[in-house]
C-alpha cells in the first residue's frame, strides 16, 4: 500500500506520492456525493484516462485500500482530539470521547464510513495481513482501552482459559494493536479489545446503515446503551454516570 508524501524521496517518486494524494482526494470528493467508486470516475475526477490512473493503482481493490487507509487515517485525527480535550489521567473520559466521535463521524460521513469498515480483508490474511494490523482507528482506540487498564487494573480474562481458536488469536493476533509488549498472561487484555470493537462496530454499522428506527438514532440512545453494558468489562460500572454524561455533552455539541 503507498504511503503518501514522504520528504526524503527524490523528486520523481514525490511527483507519484503527491499523484496519491490526488487519488485520495479524488476518490472523497466522489464519495461525499455518492457510495459508488469507480476506478474510471476516480480518472475522470483527476482529467485523466482510465489507463494511466492503472499506473499508480493497478486495479478497484487496490483503489479502496489505499483511500480506505487514508480515510481512516485522517478521520482518527479527529477521534485522537476528541480524547486529547480531556485530561491524560482521565483514560475512561478519553475513551468514551474517542468511541463517541467515532460514532459521530460515521454518522456524518456513511460513505467514507462503508470504504473503510465495509470493505472485506480477511478472506486473504496470508496476503492482506497488514490490513488487519494497522488500521489508525484500531491502533488508537486499543491503545485507549490499554490506557483504562493500566490506570484502572480492570480483571482481564486467563488465555488458558479461552477456547483454543481464541487463544491462538490471542498469541498471534490479527488486529490493529501493539502487542508486542504485552506478557502471554496479560494477553487476554487483547480479547477485551475484540469484544469492545465488535459491540461498537455493531451498534455504529446498524445506525450508519439506518437498520434502527430513527428516533432511537438520533437520540444516540442505543450507542449510549451498548457503552453503558461493555463499561462493566473495563471496571467503569462505577464511572458511567460521569462518562454518560461526556457522551451526551458531546453528541449534544453534533447536533446543536
Amino acid at each position: 500500500m503507498p504511503h503518501l508524501v514522504d520528504p526524503t524521496l527524490t523528486r520523481r517518486e514525490r511527483q507519484r506520492e503527491s499523484t496519491y494524494v490526488d487519488i485520495v482526494e479524488a476518490s472523497r470528493a466522489l464519495l461525499a456525493e455518492s457510495p459508488e467508486l469507480s476506478l474510471r470516475a476516480v480518472a475522470a475526477k483527476m482529467g485523466m484516462t482510465a489507463p494511466a490512473l492503472y499506473r499508480y493503482v493497478a486495479n478497484y481493490q487496490e483503489l479502496v485500500d489505499l483511500v480506505a487507509f487514508e480515510i481512516d487515517k485522517a478521520a482518527t485525527l479527529t477521534f485522537a482530539a476528541a480524547a486529547d480535550a480531556l485530561e491524560p489521567d482521565d483514560a475512561p473520559g478519553r475513551l468514551v470521547a474517542a468511541t463517541t466521535e467515532f460514532r459521530q463521524w460515521a454518522l456524518g460521513n456513511p460513505h467514507e464510513f462503508a470504504i473503510v469498515f465495509a470493505n472485506p480483508v480477511a478472506e486473504a490474511v496470508c496476503v492482506r495481513r497488514d490490513l488487519l494490523t494497522v488500521a489508525s482507528s484500531g491502533l488508537l482506540m486499543t491503545d485507549l482501552i490499554h490506557d483504562v487498564w493500566r490506570q484502572r487494573g480492570f480483571a482481564i480474562p486467563a488465555i488458558d482459559d479461552l477456547p483454543d481458536v481464541v487463544r491462538a488469536s490471542l498469541e498471534d493476533p490479527l488486529i490493529p494493536a501493539k502487542v508486542e509488549d504485552l506478557a502471554r498472561e496479560d494477553r487476554g487484555l487483547v480479547w477485551v479489545y475484540m469484544q469492545g470493537w465488535t459491540q461498537l462496530y455493531g451498534v455504529v454499522v446498524l445506525e450508519v446503515m439506518g437498520h434502527m428506527d430513527p428516533r432511537v438514532i438520533e437520540s444516540g440512545e442505543m450507542f449510549i446503551d451498548v457503552i453503558r453494558r461493555f463499561a462493566p468489562t473495563i471496571g467503569l460500572a462505577e464511572e458511567m454516570p460521569r462518562l454518560e454524561a461526556i457522551i451526551r455533552e458531546r453528541l449534544g455539541r453534533a447536533s446543536g
